[in-house]
């Protein structure tokens, strides 16, 4: 089933229902022992390759879920992408559990849904937020490298909190994971001493937006 939030420009969709009946400007085609799914000009996909049952999932036009960059160029193309095309990620529902002992905390956790995330871009909205994270975290995009993460942790728990998870999934103790991706720019910087020292790992969060 999809789910579209009340959030304009967002929805939702289980990873099966999305292989078996795919958005407009997707196909998907079951090859022997993979699904290979194509997404047109409109969509910007980050998504690894991944299983359903005992199928491999490949998208065969996603950047992956930590996309690099080495140029100008190239990032100014990717900025207007994210501005303008629909963002696909996939997301994971799981059981968390927390152990404490010999005062040591030992959390795991167990998936129990997967979903394929939409985000329009060019929605009003989220493009400001997009613009505003990107010019926060990006103070010279010449000059350094860096590794932004794009943050949706705050969008699934507002579709969560909107009654977009099954009833059965509550009594679980929920939490959301996969739930970013990531834009990492190399500059040719022969002395790129923040990049070195762990220090350009920036992240901003993308939140709900209401109708």
């Amino acid at each position: 089933m999809m789910m579209k939030s009340q959030s304009s420009g967002i929805t939702m969709t289980e990873l099966g229902q999305f292989l078996k009946n795919p958005p407009e400007g997707f196909t998907v085609e079951a090859c022997g022992s993979r699904y290979r799914i194509r997404s047109g000009e409109d969509s910007l996909v980050f998504i690894d390759n991944l299983h359903a049952g005992d199928r491999g999932v490949v998208f065969q036009n996603s950047l992956g879920r930590k996309f690099k960059m080495h140029s100008l160029w190239e990032y100014t193309s990717m900025r207007k992408s994210l501005l303008s095309k629909k963002i696909y990620v996939l997301v994971s529902l799981c059981d968390q559990t927390i152990l404490e002992t010999n005062k040591k905390r030992v959390v795991t956790s167990r998936v129990l849904q997967e979903y394929i995330l939409s985000i329009d871009g060019g929605n009003p909205m989220i493009k400001w937020q997009l613009e505003k994270g990107l010019d926060w975290t990006l103070s010279s995009v010449a000059g350094e490298s860096y590794r932004v993460e794009i943050d949706l942790k705050e969008i699934l728990e507002g579709l969560a909190a909107e009654g977009f998870i099954a009833k059965d999934l509550m009594k679980y103790n929920l939490t959301w994971e996969n739930a970013s991706f990531t834009l990492k720019y190399y500059s040719d910087a022969l002395f790129d001493f923040p990049h070195w020292l762990g220090l350009s790992k920036r992240s901003f969060k993308l939140k709900p937006v209401n109708t």
